[in-house]
């Protein structure tokens, strides 16, 4: 899973607990929950009868007389409504394309295929040449012009210039092939072995 992905997890697992948090609140107040179950709320709780209010008449005008109050409230909501935004907007770009159309015609008439299984094909037949230890693929660039990313880790006895000319022969030139994207560019990283 990636940052951006556990971040979006993080962010909806919050709000989501806050939203249900909140729901539930009202939802015990509008049954009388406590009154019929004979349970006493906890102390300073709110919202513990129908009839219950969410702040009190004190608690809203505790800081009335104070002069920061509605520039604090005012600074603190427009942060958090710029926050959503940029969080929306930060979904709706996408880096990196999530799809080929296969011969550069997408459907209906065409075909498309999925980036994992693009990536997955290039990564297993990398695996499988000689002096490559562990690779990893993936789809980078604008879906107009995507670029295929390689990642790899060479075996002991691996030479760079053999590996990577097998690379640009085999998976790569596949990918090509397969897709119809002739202009299908790639970018090898060498990763480090782990020592163990």
């Amino acid at each position: 899973m990636n940052g951006r992905s556990m971040l979006n997890r993080l962010l909806l697992a919050i709000s989501g607990l806050v939203l249900l948090g909140g729901g539930l609140l009202i939802f015990t107040a509008g049954i009388d929950f406590y009154r019929r179950l004979h349970v006493s709320p906890p102390v300073g709780w709110p919202l513990t009868t129908r009839n219950g209010v969410l702040l009190s008449n004190a608690d809203r005008i505790r800081w009335s007389d104070q002069g920061w109050r509605w520039p604090t409230v005012i600074a603190g909501l427009t942060l958090a409504t710029v926050l959503a935004l940029l969080w929306l907007l930060a979904q709706l770009s996408r880096r990196r394309p999530a799809s080929v159309h296969l011969n550069g015609t997408p459907p209906p008439d065409g075909v498309e295929l999925r980036d994992p299984a693009l990536s997955d094909a290039v990564a297993d037949e990398a695996r499988a040449l000689p002096g490559i230890d562990r690779a990893s693929a993936h789809m980078t660039g604008r879906p107009a012009h995507p670029r295929l990313d390689v990642a790899l880790t060479l075996t002991d006895h691996g030479a760079p210039a053999p590996v990577l000319q097998a690379l640009c022969r085999g998976p790569v030139a596949h990918a090509r092939e397969s897709t119809g994207l002739t202009d299908l560019s790639a970018r090898v990283h060498r990763r480090q072995r782990r020592v163990e």
